[in-house]
Formats: structure tokens, C-alpha cells, sequence
């Protein structure tokens, strides 16, 4: 089997069945006029990234941009939605899995977001196959059956699909263009846009998308202009994509509306992005040192700063006739313990009920059995409506509030331990080609599992880290730590039946990022690397 590849262009990956259709020429030279027209930009703007962080370390905080001021105080809205986005009131998320994209569409969610991104580990087979589910998919043709040979097929109903690619920070290492990697996020949109635009415009609902990891403006007006030259390719109206956009970094927050603003023909909204943001605040301040975050349990959406941001982004959402949709609880339904199942089930039904009660037009949802909760919660609500688009939030909500970053303390032992666990657990999970994992009762992705390396990080080289009977958190008591947690997590694994032979090297990226003088950017940078 081998690819007729654009001048210029060449991938260093296996063939699997069916790959040569999503990796057809036509395609391929989608991705490269893409890819020749915009690359030089994402690079500016990833070096733009690290220039302000660097004004970050030496002290900078963020503020409003005084240069759109008039696009905060303007008269606009963004562009009509279609009628299969006007009712969003429960999403589901999950990776490009065949069986789980099944689950999903079925599930009685509005809106199924599926997930090229963090819950997806991004090895080449997952990317690609993950391609070919999805065409099938949009075609109803997706079907799998398992060991014991159970059949899943469509319903007759289904959820509306979402597609979320990469960040702009992540390559596609196999594909290379002129000598240079193509943007892991601009492939995944550019195949799936390419194969499936035409076929989800026929059927009524799509091309719509989820767009990731923003820090500012000029980032989403990137998405903007591909989409546009994406629509003239195809020789579609412009306005036909529609995207959501994950508020999910700290500097986002500041350019709401001017996100909004550059989007605003293809806005289908925000998405309180809740883990990666609490991730994006300790990254973006680690080097505050009156910057200091407790257990990662206790950072829930009701603490100032997350209070705050989220209520900002319903305000800036309605005011601009665009949809507010709720981030994600990380609780899971629990099989085997009632009791523990039922204060999950409570704490989805608080989250939820917040969520609709501030404003929210919708909320995600991880697992198909929490749909049904978190249905009631926005209905009760709504009644008979689609959305609370009307809905206005009061109130000013400030710089200030964004950066009351509190509480700090407690930081104890069982917290350090846990960060440790979920942190080599979740690792050595992705190493294997799983992004979505279930630890502790928890469902933890990528960015979860950023925060359990951020936090480790930040208590070592914060004065403030300092655990609740008095001890410092170092180096010496991390790792000493980590050698306790590792043979839990292998153990754990081993029960399941599991290979155990990934932890180790999972263990080893985790003590080197949490212990590293200087912060790696994203856990997935090196891992991706280390895999094939």
C-alpha cells in the first residue's frame, strides 16, 4: 500500500486499512495549501506565547487590551446559529474511538463533542483510524462488535456531532510539509473538514468544531482565516463552519469578547474549560511567589477566580447572542458502591444545577449514564426553551477577580500522594494510546493530569508549598513519594489484567517534569515525542 504524495510533502507512518481513503491526494493537497498558507503565522503566534510569558516571569500581569476597547464597548452580535445548535443543553465528550463513539451518540446527549485532543492519546493509528470512524460515522455507517460479539450500531436518534482537533502547540511529527511538521490541529480539521463537510451540510447539521487552548485573539482569528479559505476550497458559503471556542487559558479570559469578535461569522460560542484553565493559572503565574494553590479538590468552580471567569464568560457570551456552555465534572457513575455512586451523582446534579441557574445554555458530561442528570438540571430551568440566550448576567466582573487566586492552603499529604498517582497512572495510560481514563473514581484527560504535574511543581518551588503538618514539599520527599505511588498504580493495573511495563517510564517523565528547573510547557510535548 503506498500514498501519492503533494510536491513537497512526506509522511513517516505505517498504512493501515482504509488510511489511503482518508489520506487520499486530494486531501493530502488540502492539507498542504492550508499548511503553506497559515504555518508561518501559528509559529509567530507560539512565539508570541513565549514572549509574554517571559513579561509574565519577570512580573507583567494581564490586563484589557486598551487597543480593542472599542470592540468591548461596540454593538455586534455574532452570526445566526443553524437550528441543529440551538439546543445544547447537554454534551457529551469523549476520544475518536469507535465503540465510544458509538456510546455517544447514543447517550441522549444534545451535542456529542468528539475529541481529537485531550482525551485522546494522539499516536498515529488513533489520529488516522479515528478519521476513518468518523466518516463513517457521519454517514451512519459506524458499526463495532466486541470480543463476546455484541453488536453496536446508530440510533435512530443521535446526538449532533462536534469535532475538536489539536492545539496550535502540538505537531503531526509523521507528516511533513517542505521539510517542516504540519500542525497537529490544522491536519485534523483539514481531513475531517475535506472528507466531510459536503456529506454533514446534506444531512442538516455540521461542519461544526471545538477549538482548544486559545490565549488570545489573534490565535482565534487564525482559525477564522483557515476556515475561510477552508469554505472557498470547497466552494462553500462562508459562515458554514460554526465554532465553539474552550475558554480554557487564564489570558483568554481577558479577550472574551475579542474572540468572539474574530469568529463571529463561524461562533457557535465559549466553553468554560474548567482543568485546563485551573492548569493555564498555575503555568502562566509559576514563577509568583505569592502564587500558590491548595489541593486540587478544593479548586472547584465556586472559588473566587473560577467564580468569577465563569460568570464573565455568560455575561460576554449573551450579550453577544452567542451560547454559554458549562465545563465538565470529572465525577463518574460508581458500579459498585452505592453509596459512593450516589454523592457523585449529587455532586453532577450540584455542578449542573449551578451552571443552569447562572446562565449557562448547556453543560458537558463524560459518561452516558450522568446524560439523564444533567438533562434535568438545565430542563428544570429552561422549560420548553432551547437555551437561556436572553439571559443577562449583572454585575462587573474585573481583572482583579480573575487573579484572586485562592484558596491556598490546605496542601496536605493525601493530595501530594494523589497528584503523584493520577499523574503516573494517567502517563503510563497514554503511552499506551489511552487519553481518557478513569482513576480514583474520576474520569481524567490530559488536562487533569496537567494540573497534577503543575501542582507538584509549584509546591516544590513555591515558598508557600508547604504541607499541612509543616514539611516543605522537595525533591527528596517527592521522590520518595513517587516510588510508594508507582507500586500502587502497577498494582492496580496488574488486577486489571494490564501490562504494567509503561508506569515506569511514566513514573520517570513524571519525577523529571515535576522536578525540572525550568517548566515544560505541556506534559504531551514530551510524551508525544517518546511515542511511536
Amino acid at each position: 500500500m503506498s500514498l501519492i504524495l503533494p510536491h513537497g510533502m512526506q509522511i513517516n507512518a505505517p498504512l493501515h486499512p482504509r488510511f489511503e481513503q482518508i489520506l487520499s491526494p486530494q486531501a493530502l493537497d488540502f492539507v498542504a495549501r492550508l499548511h503553506r498558507a497559515f504555518e508561518p503565522r501559528r509559529r509567530e503566534l507560539l512565539a508570541a506565547r513565549v514572549d509574554r510569558q517571559a513579561r509574565i516571569d519577570a512580573g507583567e500581569m494581564p490586563g484589557l487590551l486598551p487597543e480593542t476597547r472599542h470592540i468591548r464597548e461596540g454593538d455586534w452580535k455574532v452570526a445566526p446559529l443553524p437550528k441543529a445548535l440551538e439546543c445544547r443543553r447537554v454534551e457529551i465528550t469523549g476520544p475518536v474511538e469507535r465503540k465510544m463513539i458509538i456510546n455517544a451518540f447514543n447517550s441522549g446527549a444534545d451535542s456529542y463533542m468528539t475529541d481529537f485532543e485531550d482525551s485522546n492519546s494522539p499516536n498515529w493509528f488513533n489520529q488516522i483510524q479515528g478519521q476513518v470512524n468518523l466518516y463513517d460515522a457521519v454517514r451512519r455507517e459506524i458499526t463495532y462488535t466486541n470480543e463476546a460479539g455484541k453488536e453496536y450500531r446508530l440510533n435512530d436518534k443521535i446526538a449532533v456531532m462536534q469535532v475538536r482537533p489539536r492545539g496550535w502547540h502540538l505537531d503531526e511529527k509523521h507528516v511533513l510539509i517542505d521539510g517542516e511538521r504540519v500542525s497537529g490541529g490544522l491536519f485534523d480539521f483539514a481531513l475531517f473538514f475535506f472528507h466531510n463537510a459536503r456529506e454533514q451540510i446534506a444531512r442538516g447539521a455540521g461542519p461544526f468544531f471545538y477549538l482548544p487552548k486559545l490565549e488570545s485573539h489573534q490565535e482565534a482569528r487564525l482559525w477564522n482565516d483557515i476556515f475561510c479559505m477552508a469554505q472557498d476550497a470547497l466552494d462553500l458559503p462562508r459562515g458554514t463552519i460554526k465554532a465553539t471556542v474552550l475558554l480554557e487559558t487564564i489570558l483568554a479570559t481577558f479577550e472574551m469578547e475579542e474572540i468572539l469578535y474574530e469568529l463571529r461569522e463561524h461562533s457557535a460560542g465559549l466553553n468554560a474549560g474548567r482543568w485546563d484553565y485551573i492548569f493555564s493559572c498555575i503555568k502562566k503565574f509559576k514563577k509568583n511567589q505569592n502564587f500558590c494553590l491548595a489541593n486540587r479538590g478544593l479548586i472547584t468552580m465556586e472559588v473566587p477566580f473560577m467564580r468569577s471567569y465563569a460568570l464573565a464568560l455568560v455575561q460576554a457570551c449573551h450579550k453577544r447572542g452567542a451560547p454559554a456552555i458549562g465545563g465538565m465534572s470529572a465525577l463518574i457513575p460508581i458500579k459498585h458502591d452505592p453509596e459512593a455512586n450516589e454523592k457523585a451523582l449529587a455532586g453532577i446534579r450540584h455542578d449542573k444545577n449551578r451552571d443552569a441557574s447562572d446562565g449557562y445554555d448547556g453543560g458537558w458530561v463524560a459518561h452516558p449514564g450522568l446524560v439523564p442528570i444533567a438533562m434535568e438540571a438545565f430542563t428544570k430551568v429552561l422549560g420548553d426553551r432551547p437555551n437561556q440566550w436572553d439571559k443577562q448576567v449583572e454585575g462587573d466582573f474585573t481583572p482583579a477577580q480573575w487573579l484572586d487566586f485562592r484558596p491556598e492552603q490546605p496542601i496536605t499529604e493525601a493530595g501530594l500522594r494523589n497528584n503523584i498517582n493520577v499523574g503516573i497512572h494517567y502517563l503510563g495510560s497514554w503511552l499506551t494510546g489511552n487519553g481518557c481514563v478513569p482513576i480514583h473514581n474520576l474520569m481524567e484527560d490530559a488536562a487533569t493530569a496537567e494540573i497534577a504535574r503543575a501542582q507538584v511543581w509549584q509546591w516544590v518551588v513555591s515558598p508557600k508549598g508547604v504541607l499541612d503538618d509543616g514539611r516543605k514539599v522537595d525533591a527528596p520527599l517527592v521522590r520518595a513519594l513517587i516510588v510508594e505511588e508507582l507500586a500502587k498504580v502497577k498494582t492496580v493495573v496488574a488486577a486489571q489484567g494490564d501490562d504494567t511495563t509503561s508506569y515506569d517510564q511514566a513514573a520517570g517523565i513524571f519525577e523529571n517534569m515535576s522536578l525540572t528547573e525550568n517548566f515544560p510547557e505541556f506534559l504531551t510535548l514530551p510524551l508525544y515525542e517518546a511515542m511511536a
